[in-house]
């Protein structure tokens, strides 16, 4: 079974249905939740509500109250 992460809420991939659906009521995750840590709503960008746009980020994420939070941001390497 494949397992994950939405927004702080677990996840899980039905592979007879080929959806990811919630752990606690089985619901497709069609719809989004908000944040388990924040109550928040992402952004109209689809942004952490509580992060917003991080200039230079690739990828930013505030933990959801599960886990640490990250930004990567992109590296140009000189020629």
């Amino acid at each position: 079974m494949a397992v994950s992460l939405c927004r702080g809420h677990e996840i899980w991939f039905d592979h007879g249905d080929s959806v990811w659906r919630y752990v606690d009521n089985g619901n497709e995750i069609d719809e989004m939740r908000p944040c388990a840590k924040c109550g928040k709503m992402p952004t109209k960008e689809g942004y952490d509500a509580c992060l917003g746009y991080i200039p230079g980020a690739v990828s930013a994420c505030c933990g959801h109250g599960v886990r640490d939070e990250f930004i990567v941001r992109r590296c140009e390497i000189a020629k």
